[in-house]
């Protein structure tokens, strides 16, 4: 980050080892798509999913990079079992990594993201939150707990310039962009299409005879910084669920932009993961949570009611 950032310390440093991995892995990502040499692994932990040679580099870099700036952490990363770095066997910073979402797009120089969150253990919930966009030069969505205790929202450009993130959209149903992961045919995009109330809904006329609502298709945590920006109205999850590595970063951005997070019954979802200890890490990682992300609360409440279970 630049001297004069409005972003706090620690996440401000995050906020540049992500920008920096970031510039290391591009031009890989790019010569894969281009040579068509996209160096597919076996993925023995989630064998549903893409695993390519540069979600394990990333892993391993990140890894490195972050033990430069934090002492001991527990490393919980997808691509391997929660591990304690450094000398404190019970350290208070737990950080979940994601180091190369949408991977199986990555390598075809599409889309790709990178997540960090960085949890306190003591204070049971997130304190910095680092989402990346590889390709794209809106770079940066962070979210951080400043000085006084206040979680507050950021985006950060190519050119390093700083915004705040402190209005999400108002928007009601019919006029708003409404996101999904949808790219998986059988397990994604037949849920959609057979949820016929909402895309009723979403299909009314807002202003006058005029279709404003729109669903569209993103990816992981850095849908729900879409829609703590306002890019975005609302993002949505019903059929298989997101991870934790997938939902938690992105959550902590949205909350602290103010926009509303709520499940599948309305509730709204804890930012408590309850990572107690090294067992309790490695369960969360396993559970995968439905749910609905919006700039207002009221535009969540207006989806779960469309919404077939």
């Amino acid at each position: 980050m630049n001297n004069e950032t409005l972003i706090p310390d620690l996440a401000a440093r995050i906020a540049d080892l992500v920008r920096e991995i970031m510039l290391e892995i591009r031009p890989r990502l790019v010569h894969a798509a281009l040579s068509g040499k996209r160096g597919e692994q076996k993925n023995t932990r989630h064998s549903d999913n893409f695993l390519s040679e540069f979600d394990l580099w990333m892993h391993q870099r990140y890894k490195e990079a972050l033990s430069e700036h934090i002492p001991s952490f527990v490393y919980a990363s997808e691509e391997a079992d929660p591990e304690v770095i450094g000398s404190d066997p019970e350290p208070d910073l737990c950080i979940l990594v994601d180091p190369l979402d949408t991977s199986e797009l990555a390598v075809r120089g599409l889309y790709g993201y990178t997540h960090i969150m960085i949890y306190s253990r003591t204070l049971a919930r997130p304190v910095v939150s680092v989402i990346g966009d590889i390709f794209h030069h809106i770079q940066l969505y962070v979210g951080a707990r400043d000085d006084e205790g206040i979680d507050r929202a950021y985006m950060v450009t190519a050119d390093q310039t700083e915004y705040v993130l402190d209005r999400p959209s108002n928007a009601s149903l019919s006029e708003a962009l409404v996101t999904n992961y949808l790219m998986r045919p059988d397990a994604r995009f037949v849920p959609l299409a057979q949820q016929s109330d909402f895309l009723t809904a979403l299909s009314a006329p807002s202003t006058g005879d005029k279709k404003k609502g729109r669903i569209g298709v993103d990816f992981g945590s850095v849908s729900l910084c879409h829609v703590a920006a306002g890019l975005t109205d609302a993002t949505i999850e019903f059929a298989k669920g997101f991870a934790i590595w997938d939902l938690a970063p992105g959550h902590y951005v949205l909350h602290a932009a103010g926009g509303s997070v709520i499940d599948l019954h309305g509730q709204p979802l804890s930012l408590d993961y309850g990572f107690d200890s090294l067992a309790d890490i490695a369960a969360a990682m396993n559970p995968r949570q439905k749910f609905i992300a919006a700039g207002n609360a009221s535009l969540a409440d207006e989806i779960l009611k469309t919404l077939r279970a």
